[in-house]
């Protein structure tokens, strides 16, 4: 069975963008190269995505600026938007789900093959938290407090416990934190 990751940059007050929209990543490094990108592109079998990160990140990885194998690889994945709003897919490989993403994600969680990446949407990673699907919160701590934005944990589901499973500290000073809810 596979697990879903919600793999996310965040600030040290909580936000995964600024104020104007802006991302939240820290400074490319050596480590994040590693750690992050390679670490997660590696163990996903497929993606998922928020309507507006997921228009992001097509935007990004098809342009000729991020002609990479990083790139080559997140086009090849499947990928998986959450979204009623979203009507047309731009990016090679991507299927929208509008309706029954609890169905839909458990439907993918019992295949085989590597694990499901979230890599943006506060309020699609929200709607999973409150379907209790999140099996592991790989965060990236940025080293930057931004004084508003989007905050990852945007609340609207009950309290509950996380266990530590690991953490980096990263050249850069950003440090990964890696959970998985309590019971799970």
């Amino acid at each position: 069975m596979r697990k879903l990751v919600v793999a996310m940059f965040i600030s040290l007050d909580g936000y995964i963008e600024g104020p104007n929209k802006q991302l939240v990543g820290p400074a490319w490094s050596a480590d994040l190269g590693k750690y992050w990108i390679d670490y997660n592109i590696e163990r996903a079998g497929a993606t998922l995505y928020g309507r507006v990160s997921y228009e992001g990140m097509a935007a990004y990885w098809t342009s000729p600026a991020a002609d990479s194998k990083e790139a080559a690889r997140l086009t090849a994945l499947p990928k998986f938007v959450l979204s009623t709003t979203l009507k047309t897919a731009t990016w090679a490989n991507t299927t929208i789900v509008s309706d029954d993403i609890a169905g839909t994600v458990n439907r993918l969680k019992a295949e085989p093959g590597k694990d499901l990446m979230m890599f943006g949407g506060a309020g699609a990673a929200n709607t999973l938290t409150r379907l209790g699907l999140v099996d592991e919160y790989r965060i990236l701590l940025n080293n930057l407090v931004l004084g508003g934005g989007t905050p990852l944990f945007q609340g609207g589901y009950d309290q509950f416990g996380l266990d530590l499973l690991d953490v980096q500290k990263f050249d850069s000073g950003a440090v990964l934190l890696s959970y998985k809810p309590k019971g799970k």
